[in-house]
């Protein structure tokens, strides 16, 4: 299974981007999908997850959309009103299961398969 992150660049603040995340080897349509990031310094953190509902880290809520289209297994993140804090690399990461709580959804360790990670830098 290989999960290959991509879409990310050098953006203003305001600005868009959507970043995608092409699933090969395998399907997650009955599993669970997420974005996480990691910013210089930092622990990675969680973005936004699609499995049982969506789900969004509160700094994001509103302004990211998670979405997948299953029939070409990829997933997305639709990233509008970008402020500099948002500046991290982003990964994709999937489960083949469900979560039954929002906390294990928002957990880097629930996840089994990772992306490389695509470089998002916002400058203000």
């Amino acid at each position: 299974v290989q999960l290959q992150a991509s879409g990310g660049g050098l953006v203003q603040a305001g600005d868009s981007l959507r970043l995608s995340c092409a699933v090969s080897g395998s399907t997650f349509s009955r599993g669970t999908m997420a974005w996480f990031r990691q910013a210089p310094g930092k622990e990675r953190e969680f973005v936004a997850a699609d499995g049982r509902g969506r789900y969004y880290a509160d700094s994001v809520q509103g302004r990211f959309t998670i979405s997948r289209d299953n029939p070409i297994n990829t997933l997305y993140l639709q990233m509008n009103n970008l402020k500099p804090e948002d500046t991290a690399v982003y990964y994709c990461a999937a489960d083949d299961r469900t979560f039954s709580t929002r906390y294990a959804f928002t957990q880097h360790k629930s996840y089994y398969y990772w992306g490389q990670g695509t470089v998002v830098t916002v400058s203000s």
